[in-house]
């Protein structure tokens, strides 16, 4: 078993008097690319927002890199070495694809170029167009954007809820290879998506919520193998 960098015990959250989540742990080691998968409804996105601070936890604890971060704020969790791409609101469209990616820098005070150069080492569209408004982009290349931008801190953990949502086929595939990419450049990676065959064909492990539970867990090639999973959740 490798280092665990982000460990979920027995995690209670939700929106007013709500409970989404009921009770979920998980964890992600040093490294890997982890896929949360589920119904709609099943809690995934409850989970990444309270993960990255966004909800408060009504019970259970988040630890990542060994600080306990439960109830944390995102200014804090991002200055921690976590970052989160949401499924909205990725990046600023009025802005060009540059001012995007410094904006991502916001709470550094050093040189950003050779950040920049290794985005877009991953992404050289984003250099080709760097002076182009990010919301006359496609949306593969806003979504490029968007983890471009995360990035920029050199997080070592990555959130991404639903990167490849409303995406044509072939820039499903691109995304997906990207953020493959990404992990072998050494950053570990927390998955939602709805896309459950292609996001744990590129995962180590997967977990699979239902109604805010946790229902099955396995390596990520497993999971696509198995008979209930296939049955409930990937239609058959």
């Amino acid at each position: 078993m490798g280092v665990k960098i982000l460990e979920v015990s027995d995690l209670v959250s939700g929106y007013t008097d709500l409970n989404i989540l009921h009770g979920i742990s998980m964890h992600i080691e040093s490294g890997e690319i982890v896929s949360i998968i589920g119904p709609n409804g099943s809690g995934k996105s409850t989970l990444m927002k309270t993960i990255f601070g966004l909800l408060r936890p009504r019970g259970g604890a988040i630890v990542f890199k060994d600080r306990d971060i439960t109830g944390v704020k995102p200014d804090a969790v991002v200055r921690f070495g976590m970052s989160y791409v949401p499924q909205e609101k990725e990046f600023f469209p009025s802005l060009t694809v540059l001012e995007n990616l410094e904006m991502g820098a916001f709470i550094r005070d050093d040189d950003i170029s050779e950040s920049l150069e290794r985005i877009y080492a991953i992404f050289p569209a984003l250099k080709e167009k760097g002076q182009i408004r990010a919301g006359s982009l496609s949306g593969g290349e806003q979504r490029m954007v968007g983890i471009g931008r995360a990035l920029m801190l050199s997080p070592d953990l990555l959130l991404l809820d639903e990167p490849s949502a409303g995406l044509a086929p072939v820039m499903r595939d691109m995304v997906f290879e990207k953020i493959a990419e990404v992990n072998r450049a050494g950053t570990s990676i927390l998955i939602v998506e709805q896309n459950a065959r292609r996001s744990l064909g590129i995962s180590d492990r997967g977990y699979v919520l239902e109604m805010g539970r946790n229902r099955f867990e396995g390596r990520g090639l497993e999971l696509l193998e198995n008979e209930d999973v296939l049955r409930l959740y990937l239609g058959g």
